[in-house]
């Protein structure tokens, strides 16, 4: 990845909206090589997907909860692409303490919540689970 990748992804960051031609002007580059870094970078998994980061007006009605799982390590593949389905589901780490698997889990309701919580404690090979609900935040570095 070279220093026109970097200021295109850097770019796409901010805005994934850009237009190939908006981009181009930007990076002072042809329009058909920001497509040809594109396509480059998204065959070569640099680039993942584009999708959409809710702003604060649209997360603030959202319940969240971190949700510890203990699983049995030789069914975690098949917990994994069971969780990618869950579209609450919006981030799963691996961990190094008592729980194998952490999610962050955001819901419309409590309800909505409680039903999402019940399809993950019934995928095969979890074991256990702990969820843990966000009340306010007092500190957020990430945006």
């Amino acid at each position: 990845m070279d220093d026109l990748d970097k200021a295109l992804l850097a770019q796409l960051t901010m805005d994934a909206r850009l237009s190939l031609a908006t981009l181009a002007r930007r990076l002072k580059v042809a329009r058909s090589t920001v497509q040809s870094r594109l396509e480059r970078l998204e065959s070569s998994g640099a680039i993942a997907g584009y999708t959409v980061k809710l702003g604060d007006a649209a997360r603030a009605s959202l319940i969240r909860a971190s949700v510890l799982l203990m699983v049995e390590p030789r069914n975690q593949p098949a917990i994994l692409a069971r969780l990618k389905a869950i579209p609450e589901v919006e981030r799963v780490n691996t961990t190094s303490g008592r729980c194998d698997l952490l999610l962050l889990v955001a819901a419309a309701s409590t309800a909505a919540l409680d039903s999402v919580l019940d399809v993950i404690g019934e995928i095969p090979g979890v074991r256990s689970s702990e969820s843990l609900i966000h009340l306010s935040t007092k500190l957020d570095r990430s945006s």
